[in-house]
């Protein structure tokens, strides 16, 4: 066979599109949804119990748990190491500027179900593994579909804030730059455009998006790309946002509570909260799966389902490049 390469570029795009696909298939390998059957058998009922308490004591919790999964996925791969704290020697990833903001709930579940699986079967269970159940579990709870979660991951031994930078989409990114992004984690477009459906749930902070209804430009204060009632509903919720910079909004302000289509339904409306949102609508090469997304939900939650299993296998740490923390905010 005779591969036509026409740049450099795309030499570099097909050969990390092989290595890729021979990682993945190696991952798929080392991790199965039965690998904590014999060794910790209580595994699934105490991350049900301990999910389950958890959100209903604190409703914001699925979303936080999704958030975090997402900031440790990208960044290392889903290793845990968004979970540990910083020490005097090293500033880890949790405190990199883009991760101040993860909310204390997503920390917490995680520290539970660890507290009760040590007591059940200590040694035995990965906080990464811990972190991308309780995500599933979380989403499964709030309406979303069920996906499997290949277990067997190991906890990092590496987390460096300086390292996050560039591998984490921010809310003032073109679509150009997502496709980009999410392209170097292995991600198609469509898969990126599911992905984006976490915004059905959770919340935005106001200084995230202060820029399009205050100050969009010389001329205008407001993005026109907004609804014109959803954006003065924006302004003034966000008006003391500098006094108060934990004021935030719901992602979906038609159904925040549920897990549902109609993230995408709001965006051709203009009741996007962020820019990096409602760019997908206007997009050619997102909108079509916008529209497919925002009419039917099945195609949604199945396209959603995928994407997480991918998701869940990035940069995953098995053998020696790992360990099973005893804590999930230190290492050994």
């Amino acid at each position: 066979m005779i591969i036509m390469v026409s740049s450099s570029k795309a030499l570099l795009t097909l050969t990390f599109s092989i290595s890729y696909l021979i990682w993945y298939s190696h991952c798929q390998l080392q991790l199965t949804t039965s690998h904590y059957q014999k060794t910790c058998p209580k595994f699934d009922q105490i991350m049900q119990e301990t999910t389950t308490n958890k959100q209903i004591s604190t409703p914001t919790t699925a979303a936080a748990a999704l958030r975090l999964l997402f900031h440790d996925c990208l960044v290392e791969g889903c290793d845990g190491s968004v979970l540990i704290s910083s020490t005097h020697f090293n500033k880890a990833e949790r405190d990199a500027d883009i991760n101040l903001s993860l909310p204390g709930d997503g920390f917490d579940i995680v520290v539970r179900a660890k507290t009760a699986l040590e007591l059940a079967c200590p040694g035995t269970v990965s906080c990464a593994d811990i972190l991308n159940v309780a995500t599933r579990n979380l989403v499964t709870m709030m309406g979303g579909p069920f996906y499997n979660v290949k277990l067997g991951r190991l906890d990092g031994l590496v987390s460096k804030a300086s390292r996050v930078d560039g591998n984490l989409p921010k809310p003032s990114m073109s679509v150009s730059e997502l496709i980009s992004l999410f392209g170097s984690k292995g991600f198609s477009v469509q898969e990126m455009v599911a992905l984006s459906g976490a915004h059905t749930i959770g919340l935005s902070h106001c200084n995230e998006f202060s820029n399009d209804i205050y100050n969009y430009s010389k001329s205008i204060q407001v993005d026109p790309s907004y609804n014109k009632r959803y954006a003065d509903g924006l302004r003034s919720a966000c008006k003391d946002y500098k006094r108060n910079p934990s004021l935030s909004v719901f992602n979906d302000v038609m159904t925040p509570r549920n897990f549902d289509n109609v993230y995408y339904q709001n965006l051709p409306r203009g009741l996007g909260v962020l820019k990096s949102d409602r760019a997908l609508v206007m997009d050619s090469r997102t909108r079509p799966f916008v529209e497919l997304y925002a009419k039917d939900q099945k195609a949604f939650f199945n396209a959603f389902g995928l994407a997480m299993e991918k998701l869940s296998l990035v940069g995953v740490k098995t053998g020696r490049n790992g360990e099973i923390r005893r804590r999930c905010d230190s290492f050994n």
